[in-house]
């Protein structure tokens, strides 16, 4: 795949909403490899922009540009001349959301929408958007933003006209040490010997790496087509498994005794869920599967017939559904290999 990107990415122009973010500023990172004749890094956030400058040093290809996506008119010119946008940028943490829910819908909804106008209004050839499990059957506001997020962008390949933007997303689970999981909250609870609060150790989540991220997003570049969804097969943790390995990897960092370390069950928050969803049964329907990843593609009715051929080495997929009650548990062994390596 090294070699198709490094095809895919000369001499490209690039634009990466959020591009300060966790998953944003990682897919930057990924792509300076591939020499890009430009990225444009598009941000509201000064500090993480400054710092961002700071790590990467000053590259001839890059550009730092200001600005928040509920802004159209400065999305237009940030995307002049541009081959590929990653919309990442999002407001992500439930219980935040679930407080501001309008917040929510100005940057997950109203923004997505600004992307997609200044996509076409400057002929994009491809728009990968960044998506989460939280959109599939929402129970929570930022669930219900970023379902409408990808139904406005799938949906765009339909009413784009003579123009040849592709538009399709990427859906993720639960990405390993990004910035507001669980993981280095319970470091932070840690260090300071603190009780460590679980919202509830049954609970089920899926688990990917950043590296696993990234590689999902560039293969759905490389084959998108528009109207997909591209989810990842990924490994399925129990809280409370996750709660024990990071106890004891973090107590014997900071030099405790795991048996010191306090749990505390404090419930679910407002809008969790107990176990995650990927993909639904009405999207099973029209799924396809390659070794490594679930593809959803349009319903024929909106004009766009793809099909398994499209794809390499794909086939129809068997699953029912996708969800965390249903993939088997990794082991407690298995947990700590995917946390630690």
């Amino acid at each position: 795949m090294t070699n198709q990107l490094g095809n895919l990415f000369k001499e490209k122009k690039i634009l990466v909403t959020g591009g300060t973010g966790c998953i944003g500023s990682e897919i930057v990172k990924s792509l300076i490899k591939y020499k890009p004749k430009i990225v444009r890094i598009f941000s509201n956030d000064e500090d993480a922009t400054f710092r961002m400058i700071e790590e990467l040093g000053k590259k001839s290809n890059l550009r730092f540009l200001i600005g928040d996506i509920r802004d159209k008119e400065r999305l237009i010119t940030a995307m002049n001349g541009i081959d590929v946008v990653y919309h990442a940028a999002a407001l992500k943490h439930v219980p935040l959301c679930e407080y501001n829910p309008f917040e929510a819908i100005k940057t997950n909804v109203l923004g997505t929408q600004n992307v997609i106008d200044a996509a076409l209004e400057n002929n994009v050839k491809k728009v990968i958007n960044i998506s989460t499990d939280k959109a599939v059957n929402p129970v929570n506001t930022m669930g219900a933003t970023k379902l409408l997020a990808e139904k406005l962008i799938t949906d765009a390949n339909f009413y784009k006209g003579p123009r040849e933007t592709i538009f399709s997303c990427v859906r993720f689970g639960n990405v390993i040490f990004s910035r507001g999981s669980v993981i280095p909250l319970f470091e932070e609870q840690i260090k300071h010997k603190k009780t460590i609060t679980i919202t509830d150790p049954k609970m089920t989540r899926f688990m990917m790496s950043i590296n696993n991220t990234i590689e999902l997003v560039f293969k759905a570049t490389l084959i998108a087509k528009g109207g997909e969804i591209f989810i990842l097969k990924m490994p399925v943790v129990k809280l409370g498994d996750l709660t024990d390995v990071v106890i004891k990897k973090y107590a014997e960092k900071y030099q405790y005794k795991p048996s010191e370390i306090k749990k505390e069950i404090i419930g679910p928050r407002p809008g969790e869920k107990i176990y995650e969803e990927l993909m639904t049964e009405s999207e099973a329907e029209n799924a396809i599967e390659t070794k490594d990843i679930l593809i959803v593609l349009p319903h024929k009715e909106f004009g766009i017939n793809l099909k398994q051929s499209d794809y390499k080495n794909s086939r129809t997929s068997k699953l029912k559904r996708y969800t965390s009650k249903d993939v088997k548990l990794v082991t407690i062994k298995e947990v700590n290999k995917l946390l630690f390596g």
